[in-house]
């Protein structure tokens, strides 16, 4: 073949619409080739499937005269060029903490954000919850919860509480004798728990019988001088707080507590200086009926020689000053209402102490 001309044909110059070209420019108007080629995807693009055109959109190198052998060698590799635009793909951006300057992605440092905040959640209603339920458990949520509380322990003592802590062995009373002399009473009987079948007077049975008779526990007590017994009782009833309410309402109202056909009657306990202490002997009684416990406390005193009393006088009247019965000047109301408040006070300490709540 006769070599190529070293200029372009003047009707390709026209055709192309581009002046004429020296070699030189030609030289320096070409880019090199790199050494390697830029990273592509072996997976094609969407419209990898398309067919492109079968010749090149320069005109070939074969019957079409070039300017010079650079190019026709470009015009060679732009014709073996593939006939698709490249596919890159790229990496997720990294991100940095401010605090490490460590590298990390979005959704490596999201997780973790996402699963402390659903454990503070959860946390957060657990201690909600058992706060609620802790709250519910011991009465904390109403004024009231507190006062059915106790109540409720109170009806249980009879069964849950030693009876040293009901009866102590020796009960001190500072102050209680006649013109505040202080006494001393020494336990010298427990009765067995029971119920109130022979307890009480049929009178003071019926009175009582609105509340009912759980259990009755009693015990009988001396003076230091051996010359006086008391029996106190203390009687559990089956009423909830507005019956016992009632209950105390009616004594009070009616004056029950200071009728002689309702007195309580003593436990005379065998081989005991309380042996001869029966329904005769009894001189001067109390009866206390709490409306904040089920619970009525009793007491009824006498001579230990079992001498009989003809004219009993309840305790509040006895312990007047200007009270001229045998009981009041031997001081046997004393004795009685002494012991029963004594016995009453020890039995709100034990309920106080089976409701309070640790600190």
């Amino acid at each position: 073949m006769p070599p190529r001309p070293s200029t372009l044909h003047p009707a390709a110059a026209r055709r192309t619409g581009a002046p004429g070209e020296t070699p030189s420019e030609t030289t320096t108007r070409l880019r090199p080739v790199p050494a390697e080629p830029l990273a592509v995807s072996s997976t094609p693009p969407p419209d990898a499937g398309l067919s492109s055109p079968a010749t090149p959109p320069f005109p070939g190198t074969s019957g079409f005269p070039g300017p010079s052998g650079h190019v026709a060698e470009a015009w060679d590799l732009m014709a073996a060029a593939p006939s698709h635009r490249p596919f890159v793909s790229l990496a997720p951006p990294d991100t940095y903490d401010e605090d490490t300057a460590q590298p990390h992605t979005s959704g490596a440092r999201l997780r973790p954000r996402v699963v402390t905040a659903a454990a503070c959640v959860v946390l957060g209603l657990g201690l909600i919850g058992g706060a609620v339920t802790g709250s519910w458990l011991t009465g904390d949520g109403t004024g009231g919860a507190g006062t059915r509380d106790a109540f409720t322990a109170a009806g249980d003592l009879w069964h849950s509480v030693p009876v040293d802590e009901l009866f102590p062995p020796t009960v001190k009373g500072e102050g209680a004798g006649p013109g505040g002399a202080d006494r001393t009473w020494t336990r010298i009987a427990v009765a067995p728990d029971s119920g109130c079948k022979d307890a009480f007077d049929p009178l003071l049975r019926e009175a009582l019988a609105p509340a009912g008779c759980l259990r009755l526990l009693r015990a009988t007590y001396t003076d230091a001088t051996r010359s006086h017994v008391t029996t106190v009782g203390l009687l559990f009833t089956k009423a909830d707080s507005a019956a016992m309410g009632a209950l105390q309402s009616r004594f009070k109202a009616q004056g029950l507590d200071g009728r002689r056909d309702l007195m309580p009657r003593p436990y005379a306990a065998r081989n005991t200086v309380a042996a001869g202490f029966g329904d005769d002997q009894r001189a001067s009684w109390t009866v206390s009926v709490l409306k904040d416990a089920p619970v009525v406390v009793y007491a009824v005193s006498g001579f230990a020689d079992g001498r009989t009393v003809t004219e009993p006088q309840p305790a509040e009247a006895a312990m007047k000053s200007d009270a001229t019965t045998p009981a009041a000047q031997a001081g046997l109301g004393h004795d009685a209402q002494g012991l029963a408040d004594r016995v009453e006070r020890s039995l709100r300490k034990t309920v106080n102490s089976a409701t309070e709540k640790p600190s």
